[in-house]
């Protein structure tokens, strides 16, 4: 069976670069990889190497929250099993500049000492950029790597070197870890793409060949469309057919996606000078994102093709594409506001053709629908990816999963970037092209994979206690699951609130206990059970024992377990029972 847990065989040693130590050296450590997010879940990627006193980090993700989370902004992942490790951190390699892979570096990378970070320039850019709102931004260290030809040292143990690959956002590489075991190969987000959009060039598969000729010893892949046959598709066709839809259109066209996706902004910027169009860019994060890749050169742009807002009265409909952010149904995007009529320049007309230029997010299915229905009743024509070529998605589907596979011939396989079912389907693609099934590793977050210095690997027993760190505004970590429970409990079935106010020398009622409710029943249709239940809470009051230390706690517990249990028989509702004792 995979590697769960369990021993593997003993297979041949990969072979190790020359520049380290030999693995017959006295008290060689063991190679650890573990994640601390990213196998279990879609987003909040983040991988860790550890070998002796070195350690390397790979990407620092977020992973936007699920259904059940009412309001957490995103997660991030749990560094707990890095604490008294700081100083052992040679390094972060951040993959590209998506907030799955680069979206906890403000939170994270504080506590664990500022390491230098290492990554391309648009994604350096993006990550300062962000790092600017959060007001620390001098204090990032970042190395700027080419995937061309950079080779760095990360401690005694450790050499970095990137390869390029194809993702939807310019600069994206895989990162190869070397060991004195062997190489470690984590791919990142990518997919093969023979015809991409240029300054991207197409990935090289003699490089990625060479890795496999020299051993790789585990291989870390990316599983997000594990369970999609065939290939993506290349970016040009998307070219091609969004070209075609703006010929053709007499209209105004709208194009609803990420902020990050930059060679699709790309695509219709070219697209519009093309056709003699003008482009609004709607989305602060698209706009900043725009004009850094625009100052690095990735994105070319004629004057005058982009305008502002205050332009629009100057352009006709049919001379204009507006690329806004929230083809995911966010609520405060602008595709949002434009569809709920609250967006202050743009009003949808009968005519306009919406196009979703970009793939659903997994737990975002019904807000995009329910997007798609509100434009559509406004009169708009509403275009997406499963019935036109509008978008290609930036992550290998299975083909190119086992031609990557098959290049880099990995001793070792570990699915990764996804949760258990695709990550369970990466690994059937495996097994079928040869990898044995105890050479795949299916570990959950926080449990190490350990190599020794035969280059064996396992899955072990151990296993760091791996919890989601959420993010609410400015707390980090301070919602836990008790929290989100009691949020829960409230959206679900309300608020009853008792509010009792006593004499504070003789422990008396005074008055008649108030009683709020919030999202359980409306007071004024509910006259009866609100004063069966004032009487209860009357009734509680007077056999309690005023002189009793524990007076006011065995009150509240009282009022709470049995008005609790009143409304639940009048009602079969569980509302959060709120005790108030006030003492005047």
């Amino acid at each position: 069976m995979r590697q769960m847990q369990g021993q593997s065989r003993t297979p041949a040693p990969a072979q190790a670069p020359a520049m380290f130590m030999t693995r017959k050296e006295t008290g060689a450590p063991r190679l650890k990889v573990y994640a601390l997010g990213g196998l279990e879940e879609i987003g909040r990627n983040c991988t860790v190497i550890e070998m002796g006193d070195d350690i390397v980090i790979v990407d620092m993700g977020l992973m936007f929250p699920e259904e059940g989370m009412p309001g957490i902004d995103y997660i991030i992942p749990d560094i707990s099993p890095l604490r008294g490790k700081e100083k052992n951190i040679r390094g972060v390699i951040i993959t590209h500049g998506h907030y799955d892979h680069i979206g906890a570096i403000p939170h994270l990378m504080p506590k664990l000492g500022w390491p230098v970070l290492y990554t391309a320039p648009l994604s350096a850019g993006i990550i300062k950029k962000r790092q600017e709102e959060y007001g620390n931004v001098q204090q990032l260290k970042i190395q700027i790597v080419k995937s061309a030809d950079s080779r760095i040292q990360l401690g005694r143990h450790f050499v970095f070197e990137p390869f390029h690959i194809n993702h939807n956002i310019t600069d994206a590489f895989g990162a190869a870890i070397h060991t004195p075991y062997g190489t470690v190969i984590i791919t990142g987000d990518f997919k093969f793409d023979l015809d991409p959009i240029p300054p991207d060039m197409p990935a090289d598969p003699l490089r990625l060949a060479a890795f496999g000729q020299k051993g790789v010893l585990l291989l870390l892949s990316d599983s997000t469309s594990a369970e999609q046959p065939g290939r993506q598709i290349s970016e040009s066709i998307v070219s091609e057919e969004m070209l075609g839809i703006v010929s053709k259109h007499q209209g105004r066209i709208i194009v609803g996606t990420f902020a990050s996706l930059l060679t699709r902004v790309q695509q219709l910027i070219t697209i519009a000078e093309k056709t003699g169009r003008k482009v609004l860019l709607l989305g602060r994060s698209m706009q900043s994102n725009v004009e850094i890749s625009h100052k690095l050169g990735y994105m070319k742009f004629k004057p005058g093709t982009i305008i502002d807002e205050q332009d629009l009265k100057h352009v006709n409909h049919d001379k204009l594409i507006i690329v806004c952010t929230g083809a995911q149904g966010e609520k405060n995007a602008a595709l949002m506001r434009i569809a709920n009529r609250e967006h202050r320049s743009i009003r949808l007309e009968d005519g306009d053709m919406v196009i979703f230029s970009s793939s659903v997010i997994p737990g975002n299915e019904r807000t995009v629908q329910s997007l798609k229905d509100t434009l559509i009743r406004q009169g708009a024509k509403v275009v997406h990816y499963a019935n036109m070529d509008v978008h290609a998605g930036g992550h290998a589907k299975q083909e190119e999963l086992k031609e990557m596979i098959m290049l880099t011939k990995p001793k070792y396989f570990m699915p990764a970037h996804g949760n258990l079912f695709l990550r369970h389907a990466h690994a059937n693609l495996a097994e079928e092209i040869g990898i044995p099934v105890d050479h795949i590793f299916m570990p959950d977050n926080g449990q190490i994979v350990e190599f020794d210095e035969k280059a064996n690997g396992v899955v072990t027993k151990d296993k760091y206690p791996i919890e989601y760190i959420m993010v609410d505004g400015l707390g980090v970590g301070d919602v836990s699951h008790v929290v989100l429970r009691d949020r829960l409990q409230l959206a679900t079935d309300g608020m009853f609130v008792v509010i009792c106010t006593l004499e504070h020398r003789t422990g008396k009622l005074i008055g008649s206990p108030d009683i709020i409710s919030r999202g359980f029943v409306y007071i004024k249709d509910a006259r009866e059970l609100v004063e069966k239940a004032r009487a209860r809470v009357k009734k509680i009051l007077h056999d309690s024992d005023r002189r009793s230390p524990a007076f006011e706690e065995y009150t509240k517990n009282k009022i709470r377990d049995d008005i609790g249990q009143f409304l639940w028989t009048a009602t079969k509702r569980r509302p959060m029972v709120l005790p108030v004792i006030i003492e005047v």
